[in-house]
């Protein structure tokens, strides 16, 4: 199973897999029932969930709602560190994530707004690097494993920062390696290569501790939340939480032009 998920993600375009890989995983859900794992997100209980990754990690994927491990803790926050399932909020999702869509157009506190350029699940066709919507227009930002794709990341930033409005926030979550400094390289094109260097073959850079310092250069305000740190040890065996997973959480800050 590892091998076959680990080829699935590395040459299927993701295009297709996310009009797909929903279908066949639920057949999938039925060979996991159990009650050892929960999903926080669509709530259902398995016997574990299904490995995921490149190099495939086990006990990652909901079968159900196909959430990771780091969706199933961003939930979490929001339910316990954020005002997201209560207040009157207009939210912008950049390149959702399918475990999120229905369940956040369901709720009937926001106004909920879905932008990719690429992506079939998105409303909005858009560029991350000019978001066509005015300055201020949104409470609520979610751009989740983006960046590291992108051409000019701080320019993506800068185009998050101006579109929140003066209270806003949202979280910004890219893979981060225990590395000092940012590595990239405009000269590295071939897929082989920026899998090689970047750690997959569709991404331009490879993120390390100045994560944060970097994208606050757009004039973000970024706070490194290590939330998952304050849960119990029985809630992150319960939910297969990421146990060094920081979540980025970002507020409006001074708009750079």
């Amino acid at each position: 199973m590892k091998s076959i998920i680990s080829f699935i993600i590395r040459y299927i375009p993701r295009s297709f897999l996310q009009h797909i890989s929903h279908v066949f995983l639920r057949v999938l859900a039925i060979f996991y029932r159990g009650h050892d794992v929960s999903c926080p997100v669509c709530k259902r209980e398995f016997s574990k969930f299904l490995p995921y990754g490149r190099k495939a990690r086990e006990n990652a994927l909901c079968p159900n709602c196909l959430a990771l491990e780091r969706h199933r803790l961003m939930w979490l926050f929001l339910e316990q560190q954020t005002n997201f399932f209560e207040a009157s909020l207009k939210v912008l999702h950049i390149a959702p994530e399918l475990c999120f869509i229905d369940r956040f157009e369901k709720l009937p506190n926001i106004e909920y707004i879905t932008g990719d350029i690429e992506s079939p699940l998105a409303k909005v066709k858009m560029d991350v690097h000019k978001i066509p919507f005015e300055d201020q227009h949104f409470d609520v930002v979610f751009c989740n494993h983006v960046m590291e794709h992108v051409d000019d990341d701080l320019l993506a930033c800068k185009e998050i920062n101006r579109v929140l409005k003066k209270d806003g926030w949202g979280i910004i979550q890219s893979p981060v390696y225990d590395i000092p400094k940012t590595l990239e390289d405009e000269s590295i094109t071939s897929p082989a290569e920026r899998e090689k260097m970047f750690g997959q073959r569709d991404h331009v850079r490879k993120y390390g501790n100045d994560y944060s310092r970097r994208l606050s250069q757009s004039g973000l305000q970024v706070h490194e939340d290590r939330f998952v740190q304050t849960l119990p040890k029985e809630t992150l065996k319960a939910h297969a939480l990421p146990r060094n997973e920081i979540i980025f959480y970002c507020t409006k800050g001074a708009v750079i032009s």
